[in-house]
């Protein structure tokens, strides 16, 4: 399940990177009961991306952000609860990292659902289904 940190540089220290990546990552696994799977939690990759300051945008004008974009199966996120908890948990992983620094209000979190059967994990494309059985197993 991939995780995208979308910042602005300068925002998150870099000595923070591997700490916060591994925060959001936890939770995420936490709120949807697979803390330990051994299927999901080697499965749970992602990366930082940082873009140079003046180059990110909020309000029409350039503003340092810090953005936490999951791509999950449709199955992920399900319930309003597992929602709102994630955000808030994300946005406050991400404000005590940068020191609050970086204002609430320049923090965001995004999902994306990928395609059903475009899982590829090992060279196998996986449905939700067999993601589901496979996280059963785990």
């Amino acid at each position: 399940m991939p995780l995208t940190l979308l910042i602005t540089e300068g925002v998150l220290p870099k000595h923070r990177h591997q700490s916060t990546m591994a925060s959001l990552s936890e939770a995420f696994l936490r709120l949807h009961g697979l803390a330990g799977n051994q299927f999901f939690t080697p499965n749970v990759i992602g990366h930082i991306t940082e873009l140079p300051a003046g180059s990110t945008y909020a309000g029409l004008e350039p503003t340092p952000v810090a953005i936490v974009e999951w791509l999950t199966p449709s199955f992920a996120f399900a319930t309003r609860d597992i929602q709102n908890t994630y955000v808030a948990e994300a946005t406050d992983i991400l404000f005590e990292a940068c020191d609050g620094k970086q204002p609430r209000e320049r923090i965001w979190v995004n999902l994306k659902y990928a395609v059903d059967g475009m899982w590829g994990i090992g060279g196998k494309a996986y449905t939700n289904q067999e993601l589901g059985a496979a996280a059963a197993q785990g």
